[in-house]
């Protein structure tokens, strides 16, 4: 409708049109929130999957740590000479998923120390390298390993005994 045939409508033809509008939208406004609410029931029913799937896959992961099959990351560094963090997935007691090293940063790094020095190690190799030396996990006063939950700015010191690692599933032949 263009313009000028609104203005040419007098009041009660206008109310009319309004009304008539309303009644012919409200069915639709109803099935609308009847679709909203149906959509709604399925998304929280796909969070609670997610969630029991975090829940089993946490439990799976400590009921591997307590059995010994992933090392601790103090012990991953004692045995290793090469590789990448990127090629581990980390873990805490509680089965949580971790990262190494500040949130935000663009890749994973541990911090070594002499006692008197820091240095930011950024591979296996490297950090090897520094604990055969006599280095040190953490920084000076400070010691653990500094690690992040994935997607927050959440951040806490850990000692390496308490800190599992196991194969990322890309760089292993089976998923976990």
């Amino acid at each position: 409708m263009v313009e000028e045939d609104l203005v040419s409508l007098d009041d009660s033809e206008l109310e009319a049109r309004i009304q008539d509008l309303q009644g012919q939208m409200r069915p639709l406004e109803q099935r609308l929130a009847e679709l909203r609410a149906h959509r709604d029931l399925l998304l929280t029913e796909r969070r609670r999957r997610q969630r029991q799937a975090q829940r089993e896959h946490r439990a799976d992961v400590r009921a591997a740590m307590r059995e010994g099959r992933f090392p601790t990351f103090g012990e991953l560094v004692a045995a290793s000479d090469q590789g990448s963090f990127e090629d581990y997935v980390y873990h805490l007691k509680t089965g949580g998923e971790v990262r190494l090293g500040f949130p935000g940063a663009r890749r994973q790094q541990v911090a070594m120390t002499d006692g008197a020095h820091i240095v930011q190690a950024s591979d296996l190799a490297e950090t090897a390298r520094l604990y055969a030396a006599g280095w040190e996990l953490g920084s000076p006063g400070r010691p653990g390993v500094r690690v992040h939950f994935p997607g927050t700015r959440q951040e806490r010191l850990v000692d390496a005994s308490e800190l599992y690692v196991r194969p990322a599933p890309e760089a292993s032949s089976t998923k976990p």
